[in-house]
């Protein structure tokens, strides 16, 4: 039985970082509910800061298969479009 907590394992398989791997699960999570994310509330979720966020949005968006991220607008913070 292997230890190793979700976001090392899918940050691993992916290549992404452990805050890449969070919030791309965070998208993946939630793309069936809503189809546009505000960088500021992805942070909040996640205890995380808004330009954290944006600063690894690219990788999550390049490394996402199953969930299409593309930078939607800037108004009062970025806006992201994702959907399944």
């Amino acid at each position: 039985m292997s230890t190793a907590h979700p976001d090392a394992v899918a940050a691993e398989s992916t290549g992404l970082s452990a805050k890449q791997a969070r919030i791309l699960r965070y998208l993946r999570e939630n793309a069936a509910d809503r189809t546009y994310f505000k960088s500021r509330l992805i942070a909040d979720d996640l205890g995380l800061s808004a330009k954290e966020v944006g600063a690894n949005m690219s990788a999550v968006a390049d490394a996402a298969t199953d969930v299409d991220v593309e930078k939607w607008g800037y108004s009062s913070g970025t806006t992201w479009m994702v959907t399944a």
